[in-house]
């Protein structure tokens, strides 16, 4: 069968390019018939425009029927998916979608309605499919990215995440981005592909968590004293958890590391998530004004220099 093919007579190159330009082809066709029977080619041309203007009409009748009814599936969705309270992330991924996929089906309905060959179009779109796919090949990474985070599900939308050199609360999850607000009230969007192949820090995946302050005293500090300043200050604190709650363990302080100019103790306290970020600030404030007060004293850097005569 290979070796009747390549014994086919080969279509040249002007005659590929003249079936492929049917403008030019109608144009010369039309020029023949005006010369022959101007009546009769005047009044083909005036048939071939009313067929169509009615073509064009048709087509934008079905054009705004179907962006109707592309907008009530969207709507139809959206109502689902807050009936069935799914995850923001998946419901706006899934509706942007169906929208651009049935978007895409209705230019190719138009396009068949107005007469243009939609074989030749797919063929068409088949022969530049290569060329299109790694000029698009971002997108399409993008897309395949944005399905793996849908699948594995690393955050949900309103969950506070780390990922890419950023930070923030997650709003929305479309096709090929996934859209953060950051504390300071910017939005960033990060490529899905980017994203599902990258590290990605979940700080809202528990509701329980633990803050660690490190606390500098200089040599010579008292460290049980320390240690019992430090809890007092700790437990006073309403938001601090104890072991009676699940997930969650008692406050807890230690010497962690001799550094050079300074001993370094560790306070540990778990907390609520939303509780985090306040509960951290407070204790700073009042380890910072509470210890030089109780007779502990913060270190500077210390050098020690030796004099030979």
């Amino acid at each position: 069968m290979m070796h009747l093919i390549l014994q086919t007579n080969p279509i040249s190159a002007e005659k590929i390019a003249e079936r492929a330009d049917s403008t030019r082809v109608a144009w010369s066709r039309f020029k023949e018939m005006l010369n022959a029977d101007p009546g009769t080619a005047l009044q083909q041309l005036g048939r071939d425009t009313l067929t169509f203007g009615l073509k064009v009409i048709l087509a934008l009748v079905l054009y705004f029927i179907g962006a109707w009814i592309i907008k009530r599936i969207k709507h139809a969705l959206e109502r689902c998916f807050k009936r069935k309270n799914t995850d923001r992330a998946m419901a706006s991924f899934v509706s942007s979608f169906v929208s651009i996929t049935l978007t895409f089906l209705l230019i190719v309905i138009l396009v068949g309605t107005l007469g243009i060959n939609t074989t030749s179009l797919a063929a068409l779109l088949a022969a530049g499919g290569m060329a299109l796919g790694m000029a698009l090949s971002g997108t399409v990474q993008n897309f395949a990215g944005g399905l793996m985070l849908m699948i594995f599900k690393p955050f949900k939308a309103g969950d506070y995440i780390e990922a890419q050199g950023y930070a923030g609360i997650v709003t929305d999850v479309n096709i090929v981005g996934t859209h953060l607000t950051t504390i300071d009230n910017r939005r960033v969007v990060l490529p899905n592909g980017a994203l599902s192949n990258g590290n990605i820090v979940n700080y809202s995946s528990f509701p329980l968590r633990r803050i660690d302050l490190p606390v500098s005293l200089e040599y010579g500090t008292d460290a049980a004293a320390c240690k019992e300043k430090l809890l007092a200050i700790v437990r006073e604190d309403e938001r601090i958890l104890d072991a009676e709650t699940p997930g969650a363990a008692d406050p807890f302080v230690a010497v962690q590391k001799l550094s050079e100019s300074s001993v370094q103790f560790i306070v540990r306290a778990w907390v609520k998530g939303s509780d985090f970020w306040p509960a951290q600030f407070d204790l700073n404030e009042r380890i910072y004004t509470e210890l030089p007060q109780a007779g502990f004293r913060f270190p500077f850097p210390q050098l020690d220099v030796h004099v030979h005569n």
